[in-house]
């Protein structure tokens, strides 16, 4: 199962989200969407790290939620911004950042993205008392003059 939308802004940039089953595969998926929308956008130089913090916001998913599907949103809000998130459907399990003791082979995907994104965080989608999923986002800022 897999859906790709582009959203039509009247000015700016188009965003883009797939969605994807939530399995470990689907990361390689969302890294080669993320460094497609970086390359559409002329922004190469944020490929790679696009890439690498996309990945850790999905295999975060993958590894903590029982969703069976997740979407995967690329996004370019402004000029100078990059926003990257993973919709799933557990909206209480809510990513924590740990530190990982030295050795250890799991437990870093929060650590480099607080390294390497300007912000990230998340967000309960739905109302009130009955939310139906999150949205785990990072930020990353886009070179000065990235078009």
């Amino acid at each position: 199962m897999t859906t790709t939308e582009t959203r039509a802004r009247t000015t700016g940039h188009p965003g883009y989200s797939e969605t994807h089953p939530c399995v470990p595969g689907t990361a390689e998926l969302a890294r080669r969407l993320a460094r497609t929308a970086c390359a559409t956008w002329g922004v190469d130089e944020a490929a790679d790290t696009a890439a690498l913090l996309l990945s850790e916001l999905v295999a975060n998913a993958v590894r903590h939620t029982g969703s069976r599907s997740i979407r995967v949103i690329v996004d370019r809000p402004a000029d100078g911004v990059l926003y990257l998130a993973v919709v799933d459907r557990e909206p209480l399990l809510v990513p924590v950042r740990h530190s990982p003791k030295p050795g250890a082979l799991g437990g870093r995907g929060l650590v480099l993205v607080e390294t390497f994104a300007e912000r990230w965080g998340y967000d309960r989608m739905g109302s009130g008392l009955r939310p139906w999923g999150k949205r785990v986002w990072a930020q990353l800022a886009l070179e000065e003059g990235a078009r």
